[in-house]
């Protein structure tokens, strides 16, 4: 989730190549391209602030580091994991809402936009969530089971 910040999460691009919008975990934003090929100027016609995106995704973060550490208490650990999805799925639908509120800036273009990197990360990382949360259960019975034979 710490590399979301790095990576952009959305882009679109009108077909006359004329405009362009980009979401990232903090801002999305409406580019207009002027100039002739060699010489593209950039002007960037608006900007709106996600910063709650990069909330949730630091959030995540935080709760994956502290879970890390609580090895000793396994039912605090799957706890964790538990609010750990909850903030990496809200992650996902923001992610999402932003991408159709970029999706409108551009107006008569066809095409699609492209989701990136920072759009798949926090996939991957509800994923790995849901394998730590399924081991540390499964290690958690084990103990349990362990116990009743003493």
């Amino acid at each position: 989730m710490g590399l979301m910040f790095g990576f952009p999460v959305w882009e679109k691009i009108s077909l006359a190549q004329s405009q362009a919008v980009q979401v990232d975990a903090y801002q999305l934003t409406h580019y207009t391209f002027t100039g002739t090929d060699t010489a593209v100027q950039t002007e960037v016609l608006s900007t709106s602030s996600l910063w709650y995106i990069a909330l949730l995704a630091g959030l995540s973060v935080v709760v994956a580091l502290f879970a890390i550490f609580q090895y000793r208490n396994r039912l605090l650990q799957i706890k964790l994991g538990a609010l750990n999805a909850l903030l990496i799925g809200g992650t996902l639908i923001a992610c999402t809402i932003a991408t159709f509120q970029g999706d409108k800036l551009i107006t008569n273009a066809e095409g699609e936009g492209h989701y990136m990197t920072g759009f798949w990360l926090p996939a991957v990382a509800l994923v790995f969530n849901l394998l730590a949360n399924r081991f540390i259960r499964r290690d958690e019975l084990l103990v349990r089971s362990a116990d009743r034979f003493r």
